[in-house]
């Protein structure tokens, strides 16, 4: 056995993903997951974080170790759970809660916290964390890093594929039968970051529950192309985005003159076509799409891009072995693997490193 555990908070903050995988002979098996609610008071300063210009450095030292902490109550309740033997665990490969992605400014810098040190301290359990900042050290953008994981496990010689991640911020892996050609990805954009934030802030409600507001709003064409008119979606790969630039200040930029619930109709759109747009432009032979994320069970937004990608089979994740709400913490699980056997983690045609490098500092037990 070769246990790993991967910890990853995207940018919902609805709770922890903690996935335990056993990756013997190669092979990447889920044996258990556990979802760990963020205690309230913290979810509110982080909230408070990134929504603010200034943060005393009190203040963020306290929470990263807050936040450390609560990552590593998050993989011991799971090990509880499942009665694992501790030292049966390699490694943890921690992903942390990114509070600010800017790949592109002078110098660029991605920063994620949860302090690792603690994690590692109170699991007794060697943790691998700070995975972005070395690619971006090499010229990259720090983002995504997942291509490198779905390429060693959902590859198939038979099928075109892409694999499409709708997390806060959505983005595609294209993955071609043939084995010689070169995997490539980006993030296309929005996922559900702009649907969450609207839905938080006219129902006060943390998401739009299987896009059924949505679907009581009418689609703003006008509005719809001005967003889509948006600089980031014509934008070169390599690429990557986050909320730092889509959130509600970039909608509202477009006075958007609607009812709220047109609005998220037309963000829901936004999301389906911006991703459909990516696919067929850079994935033009694509014959199947697997979708993870938390996207994934928005049923308003699978049966649009299902619509959309007319003649390419639509499906989930679950269909390759893992359901799509764990693919992501069972790809930092693997990042720790590829770190501990001295391995990249990146693809730097992905992110544009000037190389494949091995990535995240290493906290020993």
């Amino acid at each position: 056995m070769a246990y790993y555990i991967g910890l990853m908070s995207g940018t919902s903050m609805d709770a922890i993903d903690v996935a335990l995988l056993d990756f013997s002979n190669d092979n990447c098996k889920l044996i258990a997951s556990h979802s760990h609610a963020f205690p309230y008071e913290l979810k509110q300063k982080l909230q408070q974080l990134l929504q603010s210009e200034t943060f005393s450095l009190h203040d963020f030292g306290r929470l990263d170790v807050e936040l450390g902490r609560t990552f590593a109550d998050a993989a011991n309740q799971l090990i509880q759970q499942q009665q694992v033997d501790k030292s049966k665990i390699l490694a943890i490969g921690s992903h942390g809660q990114t509070v600010f992605h800017a790949p592109y400014s002078t110098p660029p810098f991605s920063l994620q916290i949860s302090d690792p040190n603690c994690i590692s301290q109170f699991t007794g359990i060697t943790t691998v964390a700070d995975f972005r900042r070395r690619d971006i050290a090499a010229g990259g953008q720090g983002a995504p890093l997942v291509p490198a994981f779905h390429n060693g496990f959902f590859r198939s010689p038979q099928h075109n594929r892409v694999i499409l991640n709708i997390g806060g911020i959505a983005n595609i892996t294209m993955l071609a039968a043939d084995q010689k050609k070169l995997i490539s990805g980006f993030d296309t954009g929005p996922g559900n970051c702009l649907l969450d934030e609207w839905c938080q802030q006219h129902l006060n409600q943390p998401y739009d529950k299987n896009g059924a507001w949505a679907a009581t709003g009418t689609i703003n064409d006008k509005l719809l192309q001005q967003l889509l008119a948006d600089d980031y979606f014509s934008l070169a790969a390599p690429k990557s985005t986050g909320r730092e630039y889509f959130n509600l200040h970039w909608i509202k930029q477009h006075s958007a003159n609607d009812s709220p619930e047109n609005i998220q109709a037309t963000l829901t759109q936004l999301s389906i076509e911006s991703i459909s747009r990516a696919i067929e432009e850079h994935s033009h032979d694509c014959d199947e799409v697997y979708v993870c994320g938390g996207g994934a069970f928005n049923a308003r937004l699978m049966l649009g891009l299902k619509n959309r990608l007319t003649n390419i089979k639509l499906k989930t994740t679950t269909e390759l072995g893992i359901d799509p709400e764990w693919v992501e913490a069972a790809a930092f699980a693997w990042l720790a693997k590829q770190t501990l056997e001295n391995k990249p983690g990146n693809i730097a045609e992905v992110t544009g490193a000037s190389a494949n490098l091995v990535l995240g500092g290493i906290y020993p037990a």
